[in-house]
């Protein structure tokens, strides 16, 4: 029979739950769950583990990068194809129309801001929708 040395520490409240809720889960002493930690700690591949772990997340956050970038170029490219075709078909306006043609843009900005919000509060986005649609159509034309 193996003896064990007993040994007190203090553990963050928050941690002990967390050593407790994992401890019920796996049906198993307090003790066993704390003693498995540290001896995971001291081994040998802990270190390779951690790398590994790190790694994986590394990888993770640069496809999440690359995933922005492709979205800030779709989003560029948008505004800019907007604006050109908008100053393309906006006639100058004469000197009498430019109050009123402000009183009109600022309400109308005014509704774009509210649907926008709205539309935002829903977690809908424009290009979840649009590469969801680009894929629908991927996946036509591949059948």
């Amino acid at each position: 029979m193996q003896t064990k040395t007993r040994m007190n520490v203090y553990f963050d409240p928050d941690l002990l739950k967390k050593v407790e809720a994992l401890a019920l889960r796996r049906n198993i002493s307090k003790s066993a769950v704390i003693e498995a930690a540290v001896a995971s700690f001291l081994s040998a591949d802990a270190s390779e583990r951690l790398e590994a772990a790190f790694a994986r997340r590394m990888d993770r956050i640069g496809r999440q990068i690359d995933g922005l970038d492709e979205d800030l170029a779709i989003l560029g490219e948008t505004l800019s194809l907007f604006i050109r075709f908008w100053l393309t078909i906006t006639p100058p306006l004469p000197d009498s129309a430019q109050a009123s043609a402000r009183a009109k843009g600022a309400e109308r900005f005014e509704g774009f801001l509210q649907s926008l919000g709205r539309r935002l509060a829903t977690g809908d986005r424009f290009l979840k929708d649009l590469s969801r649609d680009v894929d629908a159509n991927r996946n036509k034309h591949i059948e």
